[in-house]
């Protein structure tokens, strides 16, 4: 058997999402469908005796997202559930081992709200709003919904819940320039079957803050240069704790392209910049969003 411990393509920690935090108007409705794909050492547990990590996950996403009124502010909620095929190798004690799995990987539920600078607004008002400075905050939950074996090493999901509050800052710069900030904390639930089925797995609370730069081509089209640090994470299995606290940063690319007046496509690139200890790979998306607005009314 292959000991790999394969985390969900995209780790959780290490997501580079620009723009999570614009402004849009209420009764929207947004459908999502995405393919990436990540290659290298895609694990998560540096502790096991494995050498030369080689892994490719390719990941295909489908989600939904819904922007309403919470209190007069902006607020969305927003559910993805990926599918993943993995295709691993590496050396296990000098023996050279490869393996592949296929299944659900963890679904992700998101609850963002803008608490300033983005009131709730139809669609005329939206059009008329200026850019302003916007506050946010959000809550991610990922859900132990992912293909998981608790008597082999190699898994798609975590089996565990995760929760990451975070908070932004979004500062528009000109008429072109945008500057979004992030800061977030993941926390972790226990894993009471971790490999071979007896053993408790926990993780300590993980740190992630992200800074994005971006840049509107013209009115619609914009790219974006992305970069993420997140730190902690350190695990213990049965109370004995691992040497395996993350200290990493990652950087990336966005480009968003309209498609007619309703859709838009997303590329993405990232790669690890600094890795310490932990994950190092590169993922390449691609993601196509097709929106429903409901029309102003006619006046009368």
């Amino acid at each position: 058997m292959l000991c790999l411990l394969l985390a969900t393509a995209p780790l959780s920690a290490q997501d580079l999402d620009p723009r999570a935090y614009a402004r849009v108007p209420v009764d929207a409705t947004f459908l999502v469908a995405g393919f990436a794909v990540s290659h290298g050492g895609v694990v998560s547990d540096p502790t096991l005796p494995i050498t030369d990590i080689d892994a490719t996950v390719e990941t295909p996403s489908i989600g939904v997202g819904r922007s309403f009124s919470l209190f007069g502010k902006t607020a969305q909620v927003f559910g993805a559930l990926p599918y993943s095929w993995a295709q691993v190798s590496g050396n296990v004690f000098g023996e050279a081992t490869d393996i592949t799995r296929a299944g659900l990987s963890d679904m992700r539920l998101r609850l963002s709200v803008l608490v300033r600078g983005a009131p709730a607004a139809s669609v005329a008002e939206f059009a008329k709003a200026p850019r302003r400075t916007i506050l946010g905050t959000s809550l991610t939950v990922a859900t132990p919904t992912g293909q998981y074996f608790s008597d082999r090493l190699v898994n798609l999901g975590g089996n565990r819940w995760a929760f990451k509050p975070e908070f932004a800052v979004s500062h528009p710069m000109g008429q072109k320039w945008l500057l979004d900030t992030y800061a977030a904390l993941w926390l972790f639930t226990p894993n009471d079957s971790f490999y071979p089925g007896t053993v408790r797995r926990t993780q300590a609370p993980m740190g992630a803050f992200q800074a994005h730069i971006s840049y509107n081509v013209t009115r619609v089209p914009w790219a974006a240069f992305d970069a993420t640090y997140y730190v902690g994470g350190r695990a213990t299995t049965d109370g004995v704790e691992r040497g395996d606290r993350q200290s990493n940063s990652r950087e990336g690319a966005t480009l968003n392209l309209p498609v007619g007046r309703r859709h838009a496509v997303k590329l993405a690139v990232s790669r690890g910049a600094i890795i310490r200890h932990g994950p190092d790979f590169s993922t390449f998306s691609i993601g196509w969003q097709t929106a429903w607005v409901p029309r102003p009314k006619p006046a009368r």
